[in-house]
């Protein structure tokens, strides 16, 4: 994958300079330059691309059709593009300004809030900006002063130097002021709250609008105390790493690095000049140049003179997903940890209510659960969701679903108005394989399959450690093998499926031929255990339906193991035993052969839940 050479888009704020077109060679139709977006995604400012077979393309376009993978493992738990990066160029002093938190962000903006990073690339010599205040105040004090005009009385001002660097977490107030060039990593935001602006007024004539109730709701009124944590990077938070790379052209020419599965590279140069190549292309840089160099994209070699920072996104410990389960009558939904264990869970009528209906209140239940629990957005690494149906995972839509009565529903659009965060559906019976393959009785083995025995039989298959849907749309269906040539009508619509056969539709169905009147599978199992003729005949061909299928399906796959699960499975060694006599005898090689384990279920109706969770 090679490396892109990007191309921002350029602010034109009434405290901004001309420096970034005077000395970093950036475009300029007007008077001013206040800020250019060099890495963004962002709709109000996307990047474009300048060279490659990408060029003129943005880089959020590139992103769509190469796949997420460019961005690497650590971004899976961001829905969008997780930061951005600019050059600001503060020729007179900016508004005091406060940005939210993602929580309170979410809420009132539909985007994330915004923490942020500055590094001082250049300042006059009595160049200081604002950084919180300087003693604790109150919420009172706070309105008060703002509303008199005192503000800057109490903020916290600090003289800056090139080299300085300042992180300014979500709910610091702070402003950058004038004669100042700073480089800015930030959240992927666009959020800001302005507090007080020296009486400004904007293009209009107007004064600029302040966001006052907002910044006093957000702001943190206590002192910044940096505490030295983030050595030995420049920045080191959730949402993103700073580092910075030096090559003076003598004792340093060169630097060598590697671009991981885990994160793309970002490396914005402040100074200087040289090539930077990889095993795809080899380009040019000079000052003020932003590359980008993808996820796995492997190792690089930059030479020449260079003051860069690099950004990447690091791993972030501690993290758990959430796992919804949608049932025809409830959708189940859990916080599930790292370990896969379930740490609180809560449920949601679904019936037959229009499908926007059902997926807000799933999400607005879901931002329960998390508060409730005290799990962040940032906390959290995506959502993960089961349906029963026909679904297009790569497209996050329910193609049709009987149990939902959905048809053509884009979930993952719906459900990302309310939780922004990576989301991953799937059929509800390929969640429940998943589930035991990571914490049941799928546990040790990387090649399985199971089949779920309830109203009819679903199922699915994991090969090599992974979900097996195929490679066209529908996924695997092993209750739609046909076991009886024209034999019952299924639900599909064929005749002689194993559904027809080994379902607890079908047992209701034997029993009312035999007994006048439709049994559930308990009563009859109870009734075969205590000797009912006609009840053992129900079972025997059964069993007999279900291994024949189950023996079919060895010989196709060849499977380490075989699950059952679903209420009719909790008969445990009553089907166990005579079909692993019938997989001895009938499987292709019989006992010359290596057969699969044949087991039961562990995870019950936890499995739908674990395994939606493990999608993400």
């Amino acid at each position: 994958m090679e490396i892109l050479k990007l191309k921002p888009t350029g602010k034109d704020y009434i405290w901004g300079g001309h420096r970034l077109v005077e000395e970093y060679g950036k475009v300029c139709e007007g008077e001013r330059l206040a800020e250019t977006w060099e890495l963004s995604c962002h709709p109000d400012g996307p990047s474009m691309i300048e060279n490659g077979k990408w060029s003129g393309k943005t880089l959020q376009e590139y992103i769509q059709v190469e796949g997420k993978q460019v961005l690497g493992n650590n971004c899976r738990r961001f829905l969008d593009f997780p930061v951005l990066i600019k050059f600001i160029d503060a020729k007179d002093n900016l508004s005091i300004q406060v940005h939210p938190d993602n929580n309170y962000a979410l809420t009132h903006e539909g985007q994330y809030g915004k923490t942020e990073m500055w590094y001082v690339v250049d300042a006059a010599e009595d160049a200081f900006l604002y950084y919180g205040f300087e003693s604790e105040i109150s919420k009172e004090e706070f309105q008060r002063r703002i509303e008199e005009d005192t503000l800057l009385e109490v903020l916290h001002a600090v003289p800056v130097k090139k080299g300085d660097m300042f992180f300014i977490e979500a709910g610091t107030i702070h402003a950058i002021g004038k004669n100042i060039l700073i480089a800015e990593i930030q959240q992927n935001s666009n959020v800001t709250y302005r507090v007080y602006d020296y009486g400004r007024v904007g293009a209009d004539g107007k004064k600029r609008e302040l966001h006052i109730q907002q910044a006093v709701e957000v702001t943190n009124r206590v002192p910044v105390r940096e505490d030295g944590s983030m050595y030995p990077h420049l920045a080191s938070c959730d949402y993103f790493t700073v580092d910075k790379l030096h090559l003076d052209g003598n004792v340093f020419r060169k630097a060598e690095g590697i671009v991981t599965e885990d994160s793309f590279l970002s490396i914005l140069v402040l100074e200087g000049e040289g090539t930077i190549q990889n095993a795809y292309n080899s380009i040019s840089y000079k000052k003020g140049d932003s590359l980008f160099l993808p996820a796995g994209s492997g190792e690089y070699q930059i030479s020449g003179t260079c003051e860069a920072l690099v950004t990447t996104i690091g791993q972030k410990s501690g993290m758990v997903r959430i796992g919804i389960d949608i049932g025809g009558t409830t959708a189940k939904i859990g916080i599930v940890d790292s370990s896969n264990a379930i740490l609180a869970t809560t449920e949601v009528k679904t019936g037959i209510e229009a499908a926007e209906s059902v997926i807000k209140s799933i999400a607005k239940a879901t931002l329960s659960l998390m508060e409730e629990n005290g799990i962040r957005i940032e906390d959290c690494e995506g959502v993960g969701i089961g349906v029963p149906g026909l679904v297009d995972r790569k497209g996050g839509r329910v193609i049709y679903s009987n149990n939902l009565r959905w048809e053509n529903v884009s979930l993952v659009q719906e459900l990302s108005k309310y939780l922004p965060l990576a989301i991953e559906i799937a059929n509800d019976a390929d969640c429940a394989v998943l589930g035991e393959a990571v914490a049941g009785a799928g546990e040790g083995v990387s090649n399985m399959v199971m089949l779920t025995l309830g109203t009819g039989v679903g199922g699915g298959v994991i090969f090599d450690g992974k979900l097996f849907e195929g490679s066209i749309l529908g996924g695997v269906e092993l209750g739609h093998l046909v076991i009886k040539d024209q034999g019952e009508l299924c639900t599909c619509g064929r005749k002689g499926c194993l559904e027809a056969y080994a379902s607890a539709t079908a047992m209701r169905r034997e029993s009312k031929k035999l007994y006048g009147t439709a049994m559930e599978p308990l009563e009859i199992f109870q009734r075969a255990q205590n000797g009912e003729e006609q009840a053992k005949q129900i079972v025997a061909n059964y069993i007999e339906d279900l291994g024949t299928g189950i023996v079919n399906i060895v010989n196709l796959l060849r499977p380490q193991r075989v699950i059952l699960g679903g209420g009719i499975a909790a008969q445990g060694e009553v089907l166990l035993q005579p079909i692993r006599e019938r997989l001895y005898t009938e499987c292709f090689g019989g006992k010359y052969s290596e057969l699969p384990e044949l087991v039961i279920a562990k995870m019950g109706n936890k499995a739908g839940t674990i395994g939606a969770a493990n999608l993400v």
